[in-house]
């Protein structure tokens, strides 16, 4: 694979962090634990799919980056959001609440495998396997955004 084929597959985590990471499934697979994930979920235009994935913890590599929050306060943290790009542009919304160990909880993985075949040339894929359908499934990941959540009285916030 060429150099700039492997940089296409590099995506950016950027926002109200104390620290962007612009990674590769490579360093997502070198850097962080794997964990597995064998989900099944309803596809609109072929049933039901199948599948086993590899990947990172989305909270741990987020966390790596450092989310401008105050960590020991739970509702600083559930403020926060993540939205994640996929290479054919589309976008599905998180909140730090979902992975959080104090709230949901949920093995959110940024994909180094699927089906037991490297994600290094198509690049990471999102898997939420609490979803039961796929909607939320992201392919190619372009870039993660997290930040907070504006609230009244702050800048930002549109009023009514």
């Amino acid at each position: 694979m060429s150099r700039l084929s492997t940089d296409l597959r590099r995506f950016v985590i950027r926002g109200q962090l104390s620290r962007p990471l612009a990674l590769t499934v490579a360093d997502l697979r070198e850097r962080w634990p794997q964990r597995r994930a064998e989900v099944v979920f309803d596809c609109a235009t072929n049933g039901p799919q199948h599948h086993t994935f590899e990947g990172p913890l989305l909270r741990e590599v987020i966390a790596e980056a450092g989310p401008a929050f105050d960590a020991r306060r739970r509702k600083d943290r559930s403020r926060f959001l993540l939205s994640v790009t996929g290479g054919d542009g589309h976008h599905a919304v998180l909140s730090w609440a979902e992975l959080d160990a104090d709230f949901g909880d949920s093995p959110i993985l940024l994909a180094t495998a699927m089906d037991g075949h490297g994600l290094d040339d198509a690049g990471s894929q999102l898997v939420v396997p609490s979803d039961r359908c796929g909607a939320r499934y992201i392919s190619a990941i372009t870039g993660i955004w997290v930040g907070a959540c504006a609230v009244p009285g702050e800048a930002g916030f549109p009023r009514g």
